[in-house]
């Protein structure tokens, strides 16, 4: 079911490679000011730079070349920057070569102007768009040199403006009546100057914070070293066990210290600048240059994610701050509910009154549910007089709205025994959530419903693929893949954004936050994609389970944005589509080496190795890759081949050539023609049999192929998402979502930086998105469950980071990450055990560690002050408060303990077993209170675990202080460690104790028994069979009870 409506048109960014363009802009770089040679930046690389940019990195960057990190060397007329040195002397006399013969005057740059007191004036300097201009001051001080008069200096002067005047790099200035005009030019030109700026900057962290937190970490590591040959070489021998066993959970939590503290070595800050973006892309009387947009919005049980919430997220995505011809929304409906359908057509319908009334006012945020909801003055910054009477009405507006969906809702609980009919009475297509036909509807759009002031809104699309019995739909994945495909084929925008159905935009300028990346003509085709930090509403302010993460996206994902690229986190990223279809980045032109002729070509050949004959042959494969492109652009008619190839030229494009055809024989077609057919025939079996996708995966630039109309693309759509359209394809192996784990998005954003792109990590002042997380424990836990299965589904798969793609272009540091990021559910085993640990040292009056000396205290005490002190500094640079840190470490160890631990069991039985297990939550009821959901317990046998430990280490305590008292006073000094140690235990798991006693502090039957039980069991059995007591040998003796 499909409807009209369709928008096809979208604005190309010209592309460029010539090497006279600035990598740093895209303008023309230009010569030197006497007309001579190219301008050179960098003397040592001489990376393409224009003037504007030099100037402009000296005075507000860093001062150093892009490529070759090497600082600027200050060109003649140039400004002196601070901390410059000045020993090369005042250029004046350089720049103006005074000949005493008054022979012609070469052409230079005029000088700065010198005060009597021999003060210099820089001169005032503009940059423009592809040029430079400056206005230099008079001379108001004594002559250059003694033969040369005032009268001819200012001819000179006039000479050099004439001269700047015809190439455009000064304004002329008028006098008399002129001088509005004259100030309206200059303003332009300040405009122009100010859009050739780089849209964004990198900000390193600052040396007097960043330097001290590295050499701590590698004071700690060298302290690491000193404690384990301390271990090692003093075991316990009255509890070698234990020892042993402590020992190898130490080396364990130190190799995974340095796999997640070492990513963190670079970190970074990225400052974007709007206004620029602005200026370069929306120019007044000139067409919008700002590429397009697809939005996909993900869904599966509208039941289990509230309508409201997808609703509100729809809505939020329609009243961006972005072109509306260039925004487009799907929504992937995964469960074919009608009650999502009918959702969807309540929000387009409010839509028509929010979009105008979200944009006429700058509201923030756009979605009405949390705006109407902030307990904050909405008058401030507010000047119209007609907000509050429009602000009420919408209000009013969105309380029926939220009434109509909440009457769908209530219509959905009780399902027809005849199933699901639409209004016009023809059965829904999905009564069969697993076996239906795929649906697509169009909403709104170019051609559809326009809002109330008349204004065309953004496209909305249902999408719901087809699924039928016997076929793997992957999930997730499979639905964000059919979603890029649909998208290709109805509007194909070059970049495509994901979120959740539950997060929401807000901040309305985050779209064009991105575009200051993907749009910078230098980075923006290297990127694949741009991740933004996740942000959650309604947790509670203590924020008792890490829900928010800080942690992880303020400190971890800068560290990673300065090495390759943050990981992709599954929402909250604008994605280049071209990296998605599993596409190479750009290779970046790199200089020559310099060669001599002073040795035979044998020799340079046997020097070099086969270096030059691999690179030759890569070389060769590559031109191949890249004529069977050209001649499959060629035979679609997507771009021109040359001279005397016009037939295939952008402009003459026909009708699509029929794949079905090109087995049956390739007679009567030339060489080019044959290889566009084979090049074809291998697109095909890539990107699966649709000539219209094919088409639109080779338009870089977006935009939908000419000659089309909406009727083919609603048909064409609807076959990309049949089930068995990736069949024999490289969907979810190559291209797309990739396949084989629960958490899809890790693998995804390692295959896209195995093949060398890189990603940008984002995080503007006002948060971009924001969701809701789950505050109770119970489901808090069954998140992260899911996300460690993920983890060691990966690891169990070919595309394990520690053996993938070692000959790929993945950095060191960030194949780090990744193994962490799936390496560390197994950290779980040790930790429970290390957690064990406490318990038996106090209940057996063993411990772990021999007596100590005055050397193994130093380390004990350097290895404690060492982890206290990165954990400081590592606060100090990133600015994350130490409330969420320890909330952190407390979650670490209570999720370590229960849902990794049983993450690593059901991905063992899943991956070696085919053993698919579930576990079940069954939940109770609620207070209607404010964070009534924290206090919500649900019961599931992640909790069994973590209770034991806690009970086991407190009657431990008890245990041991109960025999320190009886025992006297010389027995408290060794149990001070061993109480050090449990309480350590305790304190961590502290917020599960919470979670578990509730606001009443119940806490349900069941936990309680299966608690004690094992607690019980695990006492008895220790003291039954306790392995540390001496074995008796011979005979028995017993006291005769005679007193001798």
């Amino acid at each position: 079911m499909a409807a009209a409506a369709l928008f096809t048109g979208s604005h190309g960014h010209p592309e460029t490679t010539t090497n006279t363009l600035c990598r740093v802009c895209g303008d023309e770089i230009g010569r030197k000011e006497n007309g001579g040679d190219v301008f050179v930046a960098c003397h040592e690389c001489s990376f393409p730079v224009c003037r504007p940019c030099y100037l402009y990195e000296r005075s507000e960057g860093n001062q150093c070349c892009p490529q070759c990190n090497v600082r600027y060397k200050r060109h003649k007329g140039c400004p002196r920057v601070a901390g410059e040195e000045s020993d090369d002397g005042d250029d004046f006399e350089d720049e103006f070569q005074i000949k005493i013969n008054h022979q012609e005057t070469q052409e230079h740059n005029p000088p700065w102007s010198q005060e009597e007191n021999g003060d210099s004036h820089p001169p005032k300097q503009y940059n423009t768009n592809g040029f430079a201009f400056s206005y230099a001051g008079s001379v108001a001080g004594k002559d250059l040199e003694g033969d040369r008069g005032d009268d001819e200096w200012k001819d000179r002067v006039e000479k050099w403006k004439t001269r700047q005047e015809k190439r455009g790099l000064v304004t002329k200035t008028h006098s008399g009546g002129g001088n509005d005009h004259g100030e309206e030019e200059e303003d332009d030109d300040y405009l122009m100057a100010e859009a050739r700026q780089p849209l964004w900057r990198k900000i390193p962290i600052s040396s007097s914070l960043i330097n001290p937190y590295r050499i701590v970490i590698v004071l700690r590591l060298v302290i690491l070293v000193f404690f384990f040959r301390f271990r090692i070489m003093t075991p316990a021998y009255d509890a070698y066990p234990l020892w042993l066993i402590s020992v190898v959970c130490e080396i364990w939590f130190a190799l995974s210290w340095i796999l997640d503290q070492f990513p963190k070595w670079f970190p970074i800050n990225r400052e974007t600048y709007l206004d620029r973006l602005s200026l370069r892309f929306e120019r007044e009387g000139e067409p919008n240059g700002l590429l397009p947009v697809d939005f996909f919005v993900s869904s599966v049980d509208p039941l289990k994610e509230p309508p409201i919430i997808t609703a509100n997220t729809v809505l939020s995505i329609l009243s961006v701050d972005y072109p509306v011809e260039k925004v487009s929304c799907y929504v992937s409906d995964d469960g074919a509910s009608m009650l999502l359908f009918d959702t969807l057509s309540e929000t387009a319908e409010f839509a028509r009154r929010w979009v105008p009334f979200a944009n006429k006012y700058s509201i923030e945020p756009r979605a009405p549910e949390f705006y109407f909801s902030e307990k904050i003055d909405y008058l401030k910054d507010k000047v119209q007089p007609t907000f509050v009477k429009d602000r009420r009405a919408m209000k009013r507006e969105y309380e029926e709205f939220k009434v109509r969906i909440n009457a769908l809702v209530a219509k959905a609980m009780k399902k027809p025994e005849e199933g699901w009919v639409m209004q016009d009475g023809t059965p829904w297509p999905g009564n069969d959530s697993r076996d239906h036909p795929g649906m697509i509807q169009v909403y709104l759009g170019s051609g559809g419903a326009l809002d109330v002031e008349g204004k065309e809104l953004p496209k909305l699309v249902y999408v719901s693929r087809e699924k039928r019995p016997g076929y793997n739909h992957h999930k997730k994945a499979g639905a964000m893949n059919a979603l890029i495909r649909v998208s290709a084929v109805l509007t194909n925008a070059p970049f495509m954004l994901n979120l959740d159905c539950d997060h929401y935009v807000n901040n309305s300028k985050a779209v064009r936050e991105a575009m200051c990346f993907l749009m910078d003509p230098q980075l923006g085709k290297k990127l694949c994609y741009v991740q933004f930090p996740q942000r959650f509403d309604g947790i509670d302010r203590h924020d008792r389970y890490a829900n928010r993460n800080v942690v992880f996206f303020d400190i971890n994902m800068r560290g990673l944005d300065g090495i390759q690229g943050p990981v992709y986190v599954g929402t909250g990223c604008v994605f280049n589509r071209q990296a998605l279809y599993g596409y190479d980045p750009p290779v970046s032109q790199k200089r020559q080496k310099m060669t001599c002729d002073c040795w035979p070509s044998w020799c340079c050949c046997c020097c070099c190795g086969g270096s030059r004959k691999k690179s030759k042959d890569k070389s060769k494969s590559n031109s191949k890759m890249m004529k069977k492109k050209k001649g499959l652009k060629a035979l679609l008619g997507l771009g021109k081949l040359g001279a005397g190839k016009n037939k295939y030229s952008k402009n003459s494009m026909g009708p699509v050539y029929d794949l079905e055809g090109i087995e049956e024989g390739l007679e009567g077609y030339d060489e080019l023609e044959k290889s566009s057919l084979m090049s074809q025939k291998n697109f095909e079996k890539r990107f699966g049999q649709s000539p219209v996708f094919i088409t639109t995966t080779l338009m870089e630039t977006g935009g939908i192929p000419q000659g089309t109309n909406t009727n083919s693309l609603i048909k064409e759509a609807i076959h990309v998402i049949s089930c068995g359209y990736e069949e024999k394809t490289e969907w979810g192996k190559e291209i797309g979502w990739i396949y084989g784990s629960v958490t899809e998005d890790i693998l995804t954003g390692f295959k896209m930086h195995c093949r060398g792109w890189k990603s940008v990590y984002c995080m503007p002042k006002r948060p971009a998105f924001k969701g809701s997380a789950p505050i109770n424990l119970s489901d808090r836990l069954h998140q992260v469950l899911r996300w460690a299965l993920g983890s060691v589904e990966i690891f169990m798969s070919r595309h394990c980071p520690l053996w993938y793609a070692w000959a790929g272009k993945l950095k060191t540091l960030e194949r780090l990450a990744y193994i962490n990021t799936i390496v560390y559910p197994f950290t779980s085993i040790p930790l429970l055990a290390y957690c064990t640990l406490p318990a038996v040292c106090l209940l057996t009056g063993k411990f772990i560690i021999p007596t100590l000396n005055n050397l193994a205290s130093m380390w004990f005490l350097a290895l404690f002050i060492s982890i206290i002190v990165t954990g400081v500094l590592e606060l100090r640079w990133s600015h994350v408060s130490i409330q969420d840190w320890w909330r952190n470490e407390q979650f670490w160890v209570i999720g370590g303990v229960s849902a990794h631990l049983f993450a690593v069991f059901q991905g063992l039985l899943k991956v070696l077993g085919g053993v698919d297990t579930n576990f079940t939550v069954t939940s109770k009821a609620a207070d209607d209170a404010e964070f009534g959901e924290l206090y919500l317990f649900k019961w599931t046998t992640l909790l069994i675990i973590p209770t034991t430990l806690i009970i086991v280490n407190m009657v431990g305590v008890v245990a041991g202080v109960s025999g320190a008292i009886n025992n006297g006073y010389g027995s408290w000094g060794p149990l001070f460690g061993k109480l050090f140690f449990a309480f350590w235990v305790i304190v961590h798991l502290y917020p599960f104790l919470k979670g578990l006693m509730g606001r009443q502090n119940r806490t349900p039957t069941i936990v309680v028994l299966w608690s004690v039980l094992l607690a019980s069991i695990f006492s008895l059995v220790w003291v039954r069979i306790d392995p540390f007591l001496p074995k008796q040998s011979g005979p028995i003796l017993k006291q005769c009870g005679v007193e001798c």
